[in-house]
């Protein structure tokens, strides 16, 4: 049996595709084997290289840098969250001149690379004349511009994917449209694009990164910093790797309370039917 979009392998396809995963898997296995090889022989995983990270001041530089990472993704989430509302309800507006510029605002910064956001706060506007411009300032202003106008087409489109039927039948009951769209769909539209949601925070929290180019003191620009002690033999690749392991593990504890958070939705939302369908 076959189907349109897809015919069921045979036994010959089965051995091919069988002997081409395990080639595939040989072949990463060989390329990884080799980089560990690479890092062993040149000395990255000696004592000497690691030492740098058992001295008591660096894992205090360390807890800064993970705490002011923390703090841009914080600020820079909760503001692209609202910033992100705003405009996907200014795209929603029946006012002209409310959604067209919203549009064009969207299009915008959804288009231009967040690196180059970043350096236009921190370079461009010092040098027409903006004083007061920080590191901080410039990784939050920048992932909030960028992430909000994502986030704005996301429950844009979480808000259309609705029944029309809702919308109506709340201005039926003489609720305003701004009452539908905030009571009524955008907490079912949250709810849907929730997974959707959950992955451009991980962005955020990620492209906090891209700060260590503008000298701000994150994560990264500190691995490049430890990296870069000669007097400790250089250790840019165990300061990477640490600096990998934390971003990891920062972006299973933001992904494990998204889907505590959503499993908690999910529950809410079934005792809510249960009780209705009790009621009926």
């Amino acid at each position: 049996m076959s189907s349109v979009l897809f015919d069921v392998p045979g036994p010959k396809a089965r051995a091919r595709y069988a002997y081409l995963n395990v080639v595939t898997l040989v072949v990463v296995l060989g390329i990884i084997g080799f980089i560990l090889y690479r890092f062993a022989e040149s000395g990255q995983f000696t004592a000497a290289k690691w030492q740098v990270f058992s001295f008591p001041y660096v894992q205090k530089l360390l807890a800064n840098a993970v705490s002011a990472t923390l703090s841009a993704f914080a600020v820079a989430a909760l503001g692209s969250l609202v910033l992100g509302i705003l405009l996907a309800f200014g795209r929603l507006a029946d006012i002209r001149w409310v959604r067209i510029p919203c549009y064009w605002f969207t299009e915008l910064f959804r288009a231009v690379p967040l690196l180059i956001l970043m350096m236009i706060m921190y370079y461009g506007l010092p040098s027409v004349g903006v004083k007061g411009i920080t590191p901080f300032i410039a990784v939050v202003v920048g992932l909030i511009l960028y992430n909000g106008s994502v986030l704005a087409e996301v429950f844009r489109a979480g808000i259309e994917s609705l029944p029309k039927g809702q919308r109506e039948a709340g201005l039926a009951v003489g609720m305003t449209k701004s009452q539908v769209q905030v009571i009524i769909l955008l907490p079912q539209a949250v709810r849907s694009m929730l997974p959707v949601i959950i992955s451009q925070l991980v962005v955020i929290l990620k492209d906090t990164a891209l700060g260590f180019l503008i000298t701000y003191n994150e994560i990264l620009y500190l691995a490049n910093y430890l990296g870069g002690q000669g007097s400790y033999g250089s250790p840019v690749v165990p300061a990477l790797m640490v600096a990998g392991v934390i971003y990891v593990g920062l972006c299973l504890i933001l992904s494990g309370v998204a889907k505590l958070v959503e499993s908690r939705m999910s529950s809410r939302v079934k005792v809510v039917k249960t009780k209705i369908g009790l009621m009926d």
